[in-house]
């Protein structure tokens, strides 16, 4: 990530390279242009035809591979997000992004506790019927493991999808009622904020009329949000998987996997004889990752449209959204100020 070393004095600059360090890139007009050029024609055409290249080899060689043939399905649809995901962190910029909004999720995790005791229990009530429940057994020890992977990428997807549709009304919804207040708060403690009493101090300027966000910038916010978002998810869909892990080894006797599935459990040979570690089998960790995966996608849903899980999951991060949104008002209000100043000065040299 590159870092500007703005001229002393020179909010502008400055900012550039807060709005970088705050996982803010495309809030900078030089990245925005870089991202701009990285999403031509000229460019994605290309990455786009070496991509149909690599996916017919993998799905010419993969059935000679022992049960290749399973696999092919969720092997491209893994391909296909792996290179999204590639050039989106290097071309796109999104780097510093994901991995501002990493270090938020990661650094705050104990503000995840009281999420998971509001979300959790509930989820783990309803999921819990569906554990001891002979239908289930049977469908995920039936699955073949290719067939699990495409389910789980199915579940996860439907998942991003979702946040996707949804999240830019969380966006919008941040710079709706943006006033001079707010900008002040926003800006205190960083370079702008100087700047953001003098505007709005002058009368003939309205740095609250900037606040729209739009285009790549809207998006960078919806990108954050996604980010922190699913990693929360995955975090519990992990924990949930680790509790049936856990449970299905007390209560999940091999007698009766085997009435449920119909055939013998596949356990693991050096467990056997090792009180409750016998009872884990190939069939106890599909069926935990089968429900691990259909809890994402409870998650998303739930974090999203439900009143008191919006506000434990964006609580903390509307804060931040708001700062962005003021900040960024500010700076643009700056910039035109900064761009009339010099252009008065083009035109009247004894300015």
């Amino acid at each position: 990530m590159s870092h500007h070393h703005p001229a002393p004095g020179d909010p502008v600059a400055a900012t550039d390279a807060w709005f970088l360090t705050h996982g803010l890139t495309y809030f900078v007009p030089e990245k925005r242009a870089s991202v701009r050029s990285a999403l031509s024609r000229r460019r994605v055409l290309p990455l786009l035809g070496l991509t149909a290249v690599v996916a017919v080899a993998v799905a010419v060689a993969l059935p000679f591979l022992d049960k290749g043939e399973e696999y092919l399905p969720a092997v491209l649809w893994t391909l296909l997000g792996v290179v999204a995901t590639w050039y989106a962190l290097t071309a796109l910029e999104a780097r510093s992004i994901v991995a501002w909004a990493l270090a938020r999720t990661f650094g705050s995790l104990w503000t995840l506790l009281p999420m998971m005791t509001r979300a959790l229990p509930m989820l783990l009530v309803f999921v819990t019927f569906l554990f001891i429940n002979a239908e289930v057994w049977e469908v995920a020890s039936w699955l073949e493991t290719g067939d699990l992977w495409l389910v789980a990428l199915l579940f996860g997807t439907m998942a991003a999808a979702f946040l996707l549709v949804r999240l830019p009304e969380e966006v919008d919804r941040t710079d709706d009622d943006v006033d001079e207040a707010l900008l002040l708060h926003a800006t205190a403690g960083t370079p702008l904020e100087q700047a953001a009493r003098e505007l709005v101090d002058d009368p003939d300027a309205d740095p609250a009329s900037y606040a729209e966000v739009g285009g790549y910038e809207r998006w960078n916010l919806i990108l954050v949000l996604v980010v922190i978002q699913a990693t929360q998810v995955l975090l519990l869909a992990v924990t949930v998987f680790g509790f049936f892990m856990l449970f299905g080894s007390l209560i999940m006797q091999p007698a009766i996997v085997e009435t449920w599935t119909g055939g013998k459990p596949d356990t693991i040979p050096f467990l056997e004889g090792i009180r409750y570690l016998d009872n884990i089998s190939a069939e106890l960790v599909k069926v935990s990752v089968f429900l691990a995966a259909f809890s994402s996608l409870y998650l998303t849903v739930s974090t999203v449209t439900d009143e008191t899980y919006r506000q434990q999951f964006f609580g903390s991060v509307l804060h931040e959204m708001e700062q962005a949104v003021g900040v960024r008002a500010v700076y643009l209000a700056l910039r035109d100020r900064q761009g009339a100043e010099s252009s008065e000065r083009y035109a009247d040299p004894s300015l």
